[in-house]
């Protein structure tokens, strides 16, 4: 009888804080990068979001203004030391075939408009590949070098310079064809509830964005901004780990970075920004 008072004082905790906070954190900001870099924020959502949301919102919207301006300017943005590092590896010949990145593709800038299509069928795969995927296949199969591993080594550099090229570039992430099975698998696990808590992604980051939870303003958990600086952790955070730990969150057993229900999750969850500017490496709390 106590644990299920108890319970249920918990349950209405949770639900008042959430309830509590105001929509966004300001309705009015907008983001433009070292000044000249224009960012769309908000925009109407897709279609395929069939009315679930109206309007797709970056999660810089949801930040405070100290977080906001960090991401505004490059000097002051920490994940553009991670930028700079992979610039570095992108000259550098690596592997049995003795190439670099650079070998093949130029300069980083030659990259621009990648990202933002990401994560994507391939023909040759025969299978959805998420950007760090397809470097990984360039790395193994064009380099002779070894592939890194998702989120680690130089996977997170790697994937934050090429969103660098595309900033202002909108989301654009294709869902038909051969990729739709893998974006209704991906759909049906952002909708499923987990762990003791029972919550789904949607639970936070669909039904109660804007309001508060533990102290922290829920945004839509668009991964427009991605990979993002977290200052909670002080290092750059690629999806895939974000994902994990958010589940974790549930108190459920969790899937493993570049498991396929992650790289599911990330084609729906990246389609449901499709519209808004790739802005990574973005800055978060």
């Amino acid at each position: 009888m106590k644990a299920k008072m108890l319970r249920k004082v918990a349950g209405l905790a949770v639900a008042t804080a959430m309830a509590a906070a105001p929509a966004v954190a300001d309705e009015d900001a907008e983001l433009v990068i070292n000044g000249e870099i224009e960012i769309v924020t908000r925009t109407a959502a897709p279609a395929h979001l069939d009315g679930h949301l109206n309007e797709v919102i970056s999660g810089w919207v949801f930040r405070s203004d100290r977080t906001q301006a960090m991401e505004m300017d490059d000097f002051d943005n920490p994940g553009m030391l991670f930028v700079d590092q992979a610039r570095d590896i992108w000259a550098t010949a690596e592997g049995s075939e003795g190439k670099s990145c650079a070998d093949c593709h130029g300069e980083p800038e030659e990259m621009a408009g990648v990202k933002p299509v990401y994560p994507k069928w391939s023909d040759s795969a025969g299978q959805v590949m998420t950007l760090q995927m397809q470097v990984n296949e360039c790395r193994t199969e064009r380099m002779g070098a070894e592939a890194w591993g998702v989120d680690k080594g130089g996977s997170i550099p790697m994937e934050a310079l090429l969103s660098s090229v595309s900033r202002g570039m909108p989301m654009n992430v294709a869902i038909d064809g051969p990729a739709q099975e893998t974006w209704e698998k991906g759909k049906e696990i952002y909708y499923t509830r987990f762990g003791q808590l029972e919550l789904s992604c949607a639970s936070c980051h669909e039904e109660n964005y804007g309001n508060m939870i533990r102290a922290d303003h829920l945004s839509q958990g668009q991964i427009n901004g991605f990979p993002t600086y977290r200052l909670k952790n002080t290092k750059l955070n690629g999806v895939h780990s974000r994902f994990k730990g958010c589940i974790r969150d549930t108190r459920a057993h969790t899937f493993n970075p570049g498991s396929p229900e992650f790289v599911a999750l990330e084609l729906y969850v990246a389609s449901r920004g499709n519209g808004l500017s790739v802005e990574g490496p973005s800055v978060r709390n």
